[in-house]
C-alpha cells in the first residue's frame, strides 16, 4: 500500500496535516478528525455541495461589481472556473465532512471555501486566493448555509420531483383513455360498494398526485427567499450594501431560476419554516403515493387467490422457496419510501423549531433529511412508473365477474323496494348463496322481469 503524503495546511488554531492530493484546507481537516459519525455513509448531500458553488460564484461575481478593488477579475476567473468544477461534481471527492458536524454547517461552508480557493489557485498556478477573504467574502456560514439549503431544496423540486411525478400522471392518463367503459366494484372499508369504472379509479390516482405537484409548487416560492446578505446574525455585518440583492440575481442567473433576497434576515438565519411547510407537501406526496401502491398490490393480489383485477409486470422471482411466486415489489419499495418520508418529516421539523436567538443549529440534519425526501421520492415515483404503471393491464373477466357478483349492486333497488327490503334481499342472498334477483323474486318484492328491466350494473357509475 502506497504511504499517504501530507501537506501543512494553516488556520487560526495552527497548522494541520492534510492529505497532499486533497484540495481541502485545515478547517475540514479538523471536521474531519473530530466527527468521525456516519463517515462515508451520512455525508453532507452532493445537492448541498452543488449550491455551494451557485453561491460562491455569485458572491464573488457580487463582490467583484461592488469592490473590485478587493475581489479583482483575476480573482473572480479563478473563483468561477473553480466554482463550475464544483457545480458539475468534478470535486465531489474533496467534500468529505458527514452531516454530524456543527449545527450551523460552518465546517461545510468552510469546505467550500478551502476546495474553491486551492483549485483556484491551481488554476491561476500561484497562491493568490484566501478561503475565508476571498472565497468567503461578504460571508459567513450562517447565511451561505441557509442560502445552499434554499437553492437544493428548489433545483431538486423542480428539476427531479416534479417531473417524476409527471410521468407517473401521463401513465395513469393514457390508463384511463385506454379502459373506457371497463366497469368494475367499488369498494369502501375493504368491502363491496356500488360500481365504478376503472377509469374513474385510476383518475383518483391521478388527481392525487396532480394534487400534490400543485402543493409542492405552492411550497417552492417561499424557498426562492435566501439568507445570503445577513452574514452571522442577520444584520450583513461585513457585507456592502446592496450585496444581498445582486448576489441572489447572481444566482438566479447561474440557475435559471428566480430567486430573491429574504426581506428579514434575521428570520432567514433562525427560520426554517418554509423547509417545513415544502416537505409537508412531500410528506403529503408520500401519502399518497402508499394509497396508490397499496390500491394496485390489492387489485394485483392473486394470482388465483386474490382479488385479481389487474395485472401488473413480473420482474422478478418473488420467493426463495415458492417456484412461480412473484410478488409486487414495486409497490413495496414505494411505501417503505413513503414511511421514510414520514420519519424525515418528524426529523425535519423537530430540527426547525430548534431555533435559538439568531441561529438554527440543527441546519445540516433538516436538510439531509428534506433532500432525501425529496430524492427517494422522485426515484421511487420514477422506477414505479417504469416497472410497473407503465404495464398495468385491466382483468375485465375478473372485473366482470366481481361486478356480478357483488351484494351491493342492491343499492339499485333501493328507489323500488325500500332501503330496508333491499338489506333484506342482500343478507337473504348472501346467506343462501343465490343471486339478488333470485333472492328479490323468492322474497315478493318484485317480479322477475320487473327486476331484469330496473337492474343494469353498468348503468350505476
Amino acid at each position: 500500500m502506497r504511504e499517504v503524503e501530507y501537506r501543512i495546511e494553516h488556520d487560526s488554531m495552527g497548522d494541520m496535516k492534510v492529505p497532499a492530493d486533497r484540495l481541502w484546507g485545515a478547517q475540514t481537516q479538523r471536521s474531519h478528525e473530530n466527527f468521525e459519525i456516519g463517515v462515508g455513509i451520512e455525508t453532507m448531500p452532493a445537492e448541498i455541495i452543488h449550491a455551494f458553488g451557485v453561491l460562491k460564484k455569485a458572491a464573488a461575481i457580487t463582490n467583484h461589481t461592488l469592490c473590485p478593488e478587493k475581489l479583482t477579475a483575476e480573482k473572480l476567473t479563478a473563483i468561477a472556473a473553480a466554482c463550475d468544477e464544483v457545480m458539475a461534481g468534478e470535486l465531489n471527492d474533496h467534500f468529505p465532512l458527514v452531516v454530524w458536524q456543527t449545527g450551523s454547517g460552518t465546517q461545510s461552508n468552510m469546505n467550500a471555501n478551502e476546495v474553491i480557493a486551492n483549485r483556484g489557485n491551481q488554476i491561476l498556478g500561484k497562491p493568490l486566493l484566501h478561503p475565508n477573504d476571498d472565497a468567503n467574502m461578504s460571508q459567513s456560514s450562517n447565511d451561505t448555509f441557509p442560502t445552499a439549503m434554499h437553492i437544493a431544496a428548489v433545483l431538486i423540486l423542480e428539476d427531479k420531483l416534479i417531473p417524476a411525478v409527471e410521468e407517473l400522471i401521463a401513465t395513469f392518463r393514457r390508463l384511463e383513455e385506454e379502459n373506457e367503459g371497463v366497469v368494475k366494484s367499488g369498494r369502501t372499508h375493504l368491502q363491496d360498494a356500488t360500481p365504478i369504472t376503472f377509469p374513474q379509479e385510476i383518475s383518483g390516482w391521478r388527481s392525487n398526485l396532480e394534487k400534490d405537484v400543485e402543493l409542492i409548487r405552492r411550497s417552492i416560492d417561499p424557498l426562492r427567499a435566501l439568507a445570503l446578505g445577513g452574514t452571522a446574525v442577520g444584520t450583513g455585518l461585513n457585507a456592502p450594501k446592496g450585496f444581498d440583492v445582486g448576489v441572489a440575481a447572481e444566482v438566479s442567473n447561474i440557475t435559471g431560476k428566480p430567486f430573491v433576497t429574504a426581506a428579514n434576515k434575521f428570520h432567514a438565519l433562525t427560520s426554517k419554516d418554509e423547509l417545513v411547510f415544502a416537505h409537508g407537501a412531500l410528506k403529503a406526496l408520500a401519502c399518497d403515493m402508499m394509497k396508490i401502491a397499496n390500491d394496485v398490490r390489492w387489485l394485483a393480489s392473486g394470482p388465483r387467490n386474490g382479488l385479481g383485477e389487474i395485472f401488473i409486470p413480473e420482474n422478478e422471482p418473488g420467493s426463495s422457496i415458492m417456484p412461480g411466486k412473484v410478488n409486487p415489489t414495486q409497490c413495496e419499495a414505494v411505501t417503505m419510501v413513503a414511511v421514510q418520508v414520514m420519519g424525515n418529516d418528524v426529523a425535519v421539523g423537530m430540527a426547525a423549531s430548534q431555533g435559538n436567538f439568531e441561529l438554527n443549529v440543527f441546519m445540516p440534519v433538516c436538510i439531509y433529511n428534506f433532500l432525501q425526501s425529496a430524492r427517494l421520492l422522485a426515484e421511487a415515483i420514477a422506477s414505479f412508473n417504469k416497472n410497473c404503471a407503465v404495464g398495468i393491464r385491466a382483468n375485465r373477466e375478473q372485473m366482470h365477474h366481481n361486478l356480478h357478483n357483488s351484494l351491493m349492486l342492491v343499492t339499485a333497488l333501493n328507489p323500488y323496494i325500500g332501503y330496508e327490503n333491499a338489506a333484506e334481499t342482500a343478507k337473504k342472498a348472501f346467506e343462501d348463496n343465490i343471486s339478488l334477483k333470485e333472492a328479490c323474486v323468492e322474497l315478493g318484492f318484485l317480479t322477475a322481469e320487473k327486476f331484469d328491466a330496473i337492474f343494469h350494473p353498468e348503468e350505476m357509475v
